[in-house]
């Protein structure tokens, strides 16, 4: 059997594990050829191919990015439907019996839209910001996490120096994982998220409080997608208010790019390595158009069409913010 592969959206660490074990397993255990496709969906489009092979899996396990390369084409909204009709030709003509597709909500909407075509798709989830629907967990967030975790870690320093407050913007423009797993592993005293709706006088009455018990400093962790002017990030916009409303000294810190590079977690490497393996598996079964996903402990499947064109986000009554709240962090609500 002939399997393709390719990797779509944006890079995240654990893409190369999750390659590593679709690849290892459909080769030794199942005597499968793989064929892997440069810059996501454009290489299946241009035929831009290389045969996978046992020698080239060796030691991309600890890599950052992909092997493979990715782009953000999207072939059915491209505006001609000659891409598509070139990924359906290149497919046949190439003897393919199932495509594998790693990506974030977008390539997994386009994966959808090709297994209604006809082709035999499985996705395999990722991205750091941990908002792909119908799995409990993407590999590449933990690694995110722990970097901006870090991060914050860090500005507790010159802030508890400076006397400041400080703000960190991090990743997330629809979902706030990032800003709530990292705010609160970081010890952040407020918590912006694009889900809960926040008035700037809540958030300088809270840090106006912490500065009557004597609390000299304080984190303020914001995702970038929170509501704000058009033409300003989140972390210039908030800090600015704050240094308004508060009168205290005031320093933002954007972290962009930093957290979706480098070497994937330990965790990251393992949740993308069984997904990996559980979709050589799935294809051996020719069970096809399906995501693979983790359902509490265990790595299962869930069919594309529940997938496509949704985002997991983080509910307002997620136990974790319950929690922090009654911890005292402030998420700008009340």
């Amino acid at each position: 059997m002939k399997i393709g592969i390719l990797t779509a959206g944006g890079d995240c660490p654990g893409i190369n594990a999750a390659i590593r074990g679709v690849c290892k397993t459909a080769i030794s255990t199942y005597g499968m050829k793989v064929l892997g496709f440069s810059s996501g969906y454009r290489g299946l489009i241009e035929k831009n191919y290389q045969e996978l092979k046992e020698e080239q899996l060796s030691g991309i396990l600890t890599l950052g990015g992909t092997i493979l390369g990715t782009s953000r084409d999207k072939p059915f909204q491209s505006g001609s439907k000659e891409s598509v009709k070139l990924i359906k030709k290149n497919y046949k003509d190439l003897g393919l019996k199932a495509l594998v597709v790693i990506g974030g909500n977008g390539t997994q909407k386009t994966a959808s839209q090709l297994a209604d075509e006809g082709l035999n798709i499985i996705g395999i989830p990722k991205t750091i910001d941990n908002d792909v629907y119908g799995t409990d967990v993407s590999f590449g967030f933990d690694s995110a996490v722990m970097i901006a975790t870090e991060a914050i870690d860090r500005l507790h320093t010159t802030a508890n120096s400076h006397n400041r407050i400080m703000v960190i913007e991090l990743m997330g423009h629809h979902a706030g994982w990032i800003s709530l797993y990292s705010g609160v592993a970081g010890g952040g005293d407020v918590i912006l998220i694009p889900e809960i709706p926040y008035d700037i006088k809540n958030i300088s009455k809270y840090l106006k409080q912490r500065i009557k018990e004597d609390k000299k400093y304080s984190i303020v962790v914001v995702a970038e997608g929170i509501e704000k002017p058009e033409d300003e990030y989140a972390a210039s916009y908030i800090s600015n208010m704050i240094q308004k409303e508060v009168g205290i000294e005031t320093r933002k810190t954007i972290l962009g790019y930093i957290q979706r590079g480098g070497t994937p977690s330990p965790m990251d490497r393992i949740l993308a390595t069984e997904f990996g393996s559980h979709t050589a598996d799935l294809i051996a079964q020719q069970k096809f158009g399906v995501m693979v996903c983790k359902n509490g402990n265990n790595i299962e499947s869930i069919p594309l069409s529940e997938v496509g064109g949704k985002i997991k986000l983080v509910s307002p009554d997620n136990p974790l913010i319950e929690k922090s709240r009654k911890m005292g962090i402030c998420f700008g609500d009340s």
